[in-house]
C-alpha cells in the first residue's frame, strides 16, 4: 500500500459516515431474484414433464436433484460471499497480529475500501491496528534508543575516570598534574551521577511513583531563587540577565517539581547563549493561570529539532552535548503534565529560542 493511499485512507476515516453492517445488500437481491427464478424453473419443468407423461417416480427424483442443484449453488455462492467480506480481512488480521506479537512493527495491512463513501467498522479497525503497530513500532525505536544511548552517555565518564586514574598511578606525575587529573576526574564522576539522577527522576516520573504535592507556591520567588543559583554561570560569560517578573503569584502546585523545570529551562539559557549574550526571563498572571517565559539569543533550533526536543536523549545541537545528557527537557514536560501545566517553544535557526511554561492556579 502507497504512503498517499494510506494517508487518504487514514484521513477518510475521520471524516466520513462509517457503515455499521460489512452485509453486501447486493446478495439480498441475488438470492431473492435466484430463487424467483428457480422457482418459475421448476413450475415449468413440472407443466412439462406433466404434458410429457413423464412417470411420477422420475418427476419426483428429477425435482429433488434440480433443487439439490439450486441449493448447493446458492450456498457455495454465500460462502464465497462470507469468505471475501469476512473470513479473508479477519484472516488478515490474525496473520498480521502474530507477525507482531513476533516483534515485526513494519507490517501493516491494507484498508479494504479508500473512498469515503465505502468505508465501514472493519476499516475503522484496520486503520486502529496499523495506528497501534506504528506506535508500539515507535516505543520499540525509542527503547533501543535509550539503551544506546544511556550506554554511549554512561560509557564516555567512565573511561574518563579510567584513563585519568592510570595517569595518576604513572610514575613522574607531579602535585599539580595529580590535582588536574584529579579535577577531570570529579567533572566526569559529577557528570555520571546526574545522569543516573535525572534517569532516576525521569523514570519515577513516567511511572508515577511520584505523586505531586500540591500546595500554595509563590511562583515569584520559586523562579527567583532558581535564577540566583546560577549567578556564577551567567557572570562567567558575561550574559546580559533582563527579569521581569510580579512582586506574588500564587497557585497551587508542587514547588520542589517547579524548581527542577526552572532549573533546566535557565541552564539550557545559558548553555545556549553565546559569550555576551542576553536572556529575558518573564512571568505573568491573569486569573486562571500563570505563564513563565525563558528566551535567549542563541542558536536556535531547526523545525526537526522542535519536534524532537522533549525526547530522551535529544540533543539539537551536538556542540553541547558534553554539557547535558539530553534528559532535561524530558524531564520538564513529564514534571507539567504531572502538574497539570504546558509548555510552548518557539525557535528558529540562529534566532534564540523561547520556552513558555503555562501553570493552572
Amino acid at each position: 500500500m502507497s504512503k498517499k493511499v494510506f494517508d487518504r485512507f487514514n484521513k477518510n476515516i475521520g471524516v466520513g459516515r462509517v457503515k455499521e453492517s460489512r452485509f453486501p445488500f447486493y446478495l439480498f437481491w441475488i438470492i431473492l431474484v435466484t430463487l424467483l427464478v428457480t422457482a418459475g424453473v421448476n413450475v415449468a419443468i413440472i407443466l412439462l414433464m406433466q404434458n410429457t407423461k413423464v412417470p411420477a417416480i422420475i418427476q419426483t427424483h428429477l425435482l429433488v436433484f434440480y433443487w439439490l442443484f439450486v441449493a448447493i449453488a446458492l450456498t457455495v455462492y454465500v460462502r464465497y460471499a462470507i469468505k471475501k467480506n469476512y473470513d479473508e480481512p479477519l484472516q488478515e488480521i490474525s496473520d498480521v497480529t502474530k507477525e507482531v506479537a513476533k516483534g515485526n512493527f513494519d507490517i501493516r495491512i491494507e484498508p479494504i475500501h479508500t473512498e469515503e463513501k465505502n468505508i465501514d467498522y472493519l476499516d475503522v479497525m484496520i486503520s486502529d491496528l496499523n495506528k497501534m503497530i506504528e506506535e508500539l513500532g515507535s516505543i520499540e525505536t525509542l527503547k533501543q534508543d535509550f539503551i544506546s544511548n544511556i550506554s554511549h552517555e554512561l560509557k564516555t565518564p567512565m573511561a574518563v575516570i579510567k584513563n585519568y586514574a592510570e595517569m595518576m598511578q604513572s610514575p613522574g606525575a607531579d602535585d599539580e598534574q595529580l590535582r588536574e587529573y584529579a579535577g577531570v576526574i570529579k567533572e566526569a564522576a559529577v557528570r555520571m551521577t546526574e545522569l543516573i539522577s535525572n534517569i532516576l527522576r525521569l523514570n519515577r516520573f513516567e511511572h508515577q511513583k511520584i505523586v505531586p504535592n500540591f500546595t500554595e507556591v509563590d511562583i515569584s520567588r520559586n523562579l527567583c531563587d532558581s535564577i540566583l543559583q546560577f549567578e556564577s554561570s551567567w557572570d562567567r560569560k558575561n550574559i546580559d540577565l533582563d527579569v521581569d517578573v510580579e512582586d506574588k503569584a500564587i497557585i497551587r502546585s508542587d514547588g520542589a517539581s517547579l524548581t527542577l523545570v526552572w532549573n533546566n529551562l535557565i541552564s539550557n539559557a545559558i548553555k545556549f547563549s553565546p559569550e555576551g549574550g542576553r536572556i529575558t526571563i518573564s512571568q505573568s498572571s491573569d486569573k486562571n493561570s500563570v505563564t513563565v517565559s525563558v528566551r535567549d539569543n542563541g542558536c536556535g533550533m531547526s523545525e526537526e529539532t522542535v519536534r524532537h526536543i522533549f525526547d530522551k536523549f535529544y540533543q539539537g545541537d551536538t556542540s553541547h552535548a558534553t554539557e547535558g545528557n539530553g534528559l532535561g527537557l524530558a524531564l520538564v514536560k513529564r514534571i507539567l503534565v504531572l502538574v497539570g501545566g504546558t509548555i510552548e517553544v518557539k525557535s528558529k535557526e540562529y534566532s534564540g529560542s523561547e520556552f513558555i511554561v503555562t501553570l493552572p492556579k
